[in-house]
């Protein structure tokens, strides 16, 4: 599936394309130093990452001042919203919470090509101060139990978290319930037909 195809339902423009693409370019050039992601899935780099990244910034709410990523890693979701916000939503400010250096090396080098307004944060989720986020978000990082522990940090009241997981979801969903009480909508992967996004709101402990 070329670039343009796996992107064709989210109506980017030319110039955000272009800032996608020196994106993959980047981390096709870094990924063999640092493992950004599984070499196996680069073949597959603009549906497995890009478009499921992608898919979680129309389910944030439509105003949002601050997006808080935690663990971005080699940058998603945290990077894609960053890079899609650029053009609908440029006043967002876009944190992404990576303690591995080289990896928040790589992503500061994405936000310095791509021209996006994201600030990258080397150090450890439970280290940084508080972000108060509107939305935070979180993708292959944790079970969701410690997800809530992480955005109940950085979560400002009334914000919501969005958390991409995989088929075990339920069983993450039963174990959080036991520390939290949360609102949760459930919404279908549209890259992974066993994988869903989870949107949490009302978030309190149990």
């Amino acid at each position: 599936m070329t670039d343009q195809s796996a992107l064709a339902g989210l109506d980017v423009s030319r110039e955000t394309m272009d800032r996608l693409k020196t994106y993959a370019a980047l981390l096709e050039k870094w990924n063999p130093a640092i493992n950004l992601v599984a070499p196996s899935t680069l073949s597959s780099l603009w549906t497995r990452h890009f478009q499921d990244s992608a898919q979680i910034f129309d389910l944030s709410p439509k105003e949002v001042g601050k997006w808080c990523d935690m663990g971005a890693g080699g940058g998603f979701p945290g990077l894609i919203v960053a890079i899609l916000a650029h053009e609908r939503d440029p006043d967002r400010n876009t944190i992404c919470i990576e303690s591995d250096m080289r990896k928040a090396t790589f992503l500061r080098t994405v936000v310095r090509e791509t021209g996006v307004k994201a600030s990258i944060i080397s150090e450890r989720i439970e280290a940084v101060a508080p972000s108060g986020a509107d939305v935070v978000s979180a993708r292959a990082l944790a079970s969701l139990a410690e997800l809530l522990g992480y955005a109940d940090r950085h979560l400002k009241p009334g914000g919501v978290g969005v958390f991409l997981k995989g088929e075990n979801y339920r069983a993450e969903v039963e174990e959080a319930l036991e520390k939290w009480q949360f609102e949760l909508d459930t919404y279908p992967s549209k890259t992974n037909p066993n994988a869903v996004v989870l949107k949490i709101g009302d978030l309190e402990r149990a």
